[in-house]
């Protein structure tokens, strides 16, 4: 049988840094107030020459190269991005291009927000199992400071920029041991960026409602980890590391606490990156990969959850 196994990572951040305190000079906002409610205290901001094209070629030739690959050796690009630079070509078709590559399926997901590097790892790995592919580029890349309210505290203190990057390579032994996807359109107005109108069709920036969406996050992300390790006869103890989507740190806390993992067992980046959207997770693995945290062999759970809503995770054995 064959399984999916992660083989290399990689990531990008632009080299602007927001701070809280630049942020006390643009908004009615302090320092205490944005660490207090989400544990942020900078994130990155894009150059005007990035984009998630941009990015997503550097984090996705950091990956290649931890994997000993090169970009001849792609069986498929995903892409996971809700800021991508135009609605088609696809910000994957683009980085295809960039690589130099064609022939090889190329899409990008945008339709599960903060989830969707979940989603693109889950297809991936649905397509090396089935064998029609041997390998995968799956990335999550943003410009999330593109599409926020600059004059709005409650959003705007909240995102960042970058671009995370997996590759899947097939293996005789399990690497994904499971993933798990969901998704609940009735609570739709809870996160969204809307398109504007048929007059003004540009895009406006994102709405949310924070307090209802952390309950359904808390709620959703904890029956989740009992869905995974349920479906693998796995214990609480079982599990080395969480790397969640960094969005709140009230959010990562009680899913620790949900797993009984101290919090030096969790991968989290929040507080110099901000969320990131459909990169957060990419991004946090790849920290923690190369800082020497996650060992070959260890058990990880990658968990995501954002506008749809959707939400998703991931079982692995690195």
């Amino acid at each position: 049988m064959t399984y999916s196994k992660i083989v290399g990572t990689g990531s990008y951040l632009p080299e602007k840094v927001l701070t809280n305190f630049d942020l006390e000079k643009m908004v009615e906002t302090t320092n205490e107030w944005i660490v207090e409610r989400t544990g942020i205290r900078n994130r990155h901001i894009a150059a005007e020459h990035e984009d998630a094209v941009t990015m997503a070629e550097e984090a996705g030739r950091a990956a290649l190269k931890a994997a000993g690959l090169t970009p001849a050796d792609i069986g498929m690009i995903i892409v996971a991005s809700t800021t991508p630079s135009m609605v088609f070509p696809s910000t994957a078709c683009l980085l295809q291009e960039r690589f130099g590559i064609a022939g090889c399926p190329a899409f990008d997901l945008n339709a599960s927000a903060c989830a969707g590097f979940m989603y693109g790892f889950s297809i991936a790995d649905q397509f090396i199992r089935t064998g029609a592919i041997k390998t995968a580029l799956v990335i999550g890349s943003e410009v999330m400071s593109r599409v926020v309210d600059w004059k709005d505290r409650s959003t705007c203190v909240l995102f960042g920029d970058g671009a995370g990057a997996v590759v899947l390579g097939a293996s005789k032994e399990p690497g994904v041991v499971s993933t798990h996807l969901h998704a609940d359109g009735t609570h739709k107005d809870v996160l969204y960026l809307p398109l504007g109108n048929k007059k003004s069709p540009n895009i406006e920036s994102v709405k949310m409602l924070g307090n209802q969406l952390f309950k359904l996050a808390v709620n959703s992300l904890g029956d989740l980890c009992d869905e995974t390790l349920a479906a693998n006869n796995l214990q609480k103890s079982d599990i080395d590391w969480l790397i969640p989507h960094q969005a709140n740190m009230r959010i990562i806390q009680a899913m620790a606490k949900k797993l009984d993992l101290p919090l030096e067992r969790v991968v989290i980046t929040l507080d110099e990156q901000g969320n990131t959207s459909s990169a957060s997770i990419p991004l946090a693995l790849d920290k923690a990969v190369r800082d020497g945290q996650i060992k070959r062999g260890q058990m990880l759970i990658m968990e995501g959850f954002g506008g749809g809503l959707a939400w998703g995770s991931a079982l692995v054995k690195y």
